[in-house]
């Protein structure tokens, strides 16, 4: 494999280094923001596009430790906020048969109503979509399986974009095949219907964790044969099995309503998870939203638990 410098670097003519290969310090300065990998891409170019992996992935390492709460308009992203979300995902309303983009008005006022970051969903393998959301200036994209599916067959293609993209997955396979595509963040999903019932995420999750574990055991051999069982880039399967985990942030969606829900999540191995708009309809929204806050920050403290509960 083949890295390009581009011709923005202090060299006349580009050059080219093997990927393998181990620069001096002077070349590693400059590769942060000169050296890409070579993609194919056919698609609308920017020049300001220049936000390496490496950049999204210290973007999404912000929102550890945190709950990413789902609103659906300014009053409801302002008591997000004022509880501790460490993000809000802005939901567009009241759609019924085919769900698209919020709409971008929408996301603009909110942006102008809260300090946190705002993230926005786009339908799976719709790049437009994408591409309008990081134009108005969203901190985040979510390509989300909740909303109605744009292409059946092909994922956005995430290293296009300089904002971060969050994906879903049920399994590890799907993961790491999210993150070959350049997704920063990953989030073990398990009912994406807004089903209050938890059991799937949970057996998602525990799938996840569960297979990182067996991998972490296997010799180098028996590493070939598990990435191609679950059909995922075998350089991140190894990357996975050296660090013990997903190379990437890891979420929870899907059922989360309760601060035990949330406990649950993290003590399974997540860094963070999403809760659903729902728990802003409650009679004190803002109280269910803290409750659910501190219960992620302190997941491993029953007294804490039992209090916010």
């Amino acid at each position: 494999m083949y890295i390009n410098m581009t011709n923005n670097c202090r060299f006349p003519t580009p050059v080219f280094f093997l990927a393998s290969a181990r620069p001096n310090h002077k070349h590693l300065a400059m590769a942060d923001n000169s050296v890409v990998a070579i993609h194919n891409n056919n698609a609308i170019t920017d020049p300001m596009k220049n936000n390496p992996f490496s950049i999204k992935l210290g973007l999404a390492q912000m929102l550890r430790g945190g709950a990413i709460i789902e609103v659906t308009n300014p009053e409801q992203a302002k008591i997000a906020e004022e509880a501790g979300a460490s993000a809000i995902v802005v939901l567009q309303p009241s759609q019924r048969t085919v769900t698209r983009m919020a709409d971008p008005c929408l996301i603009k006022e909110i942006k102008r109503t809260v300090s946190i970051p705002v993230i926005a969903k786009a339908r799976v393998g719709h790049f437009v979509e994408a591409q309008i959301l990081e134009a108005i200036g969203v901190d985040y994209i979510n390509e989300s399986e909740a909303l109605s599916v744009a292409d059946n067959e092909h994922h956005i293609n995430k290293h296009n974009s300089r904002v971060p993209f969050i994906c879903c997955c049920r399994g590890l396979g799907e993961a790491l095949c999210r993150v070959r595509e350049g997704a920063a963040l990953i989030r073990t999903e398990g009912d994406g219907f807004n089903s209050a019932n938890i059991a799937k995420t949970v057996r998602n999750v525990r799938s996840v964790v569960g297979d990182i574990r067996v991998l972490t055991n296997m010799d180098e051999g028996e590493v070939f044969s598990f990435a191609k069982k679950i059909s995922a880039p075998y350089d991140l399967v190894a990357q996975t099995k050296q660090m013990g985990r997903l190379p990437v942030v890891h979420f929870a969606a899907g059922g989360i309503a309760t601060p035990a829900d949330a406990a649950l999540m993290m003590q399974l191995g997540c860094d963070g998870v999403f809760v659903g708009s729902e728990i802003l309809n409650s009679p004190d929204p803002y109280r269910s939203a803290r409750a659910i806050v501190q219960a992620v920050r302190h997941y491993n403290d029953p007294h804490v638990l039992a209090s916010t509960s």
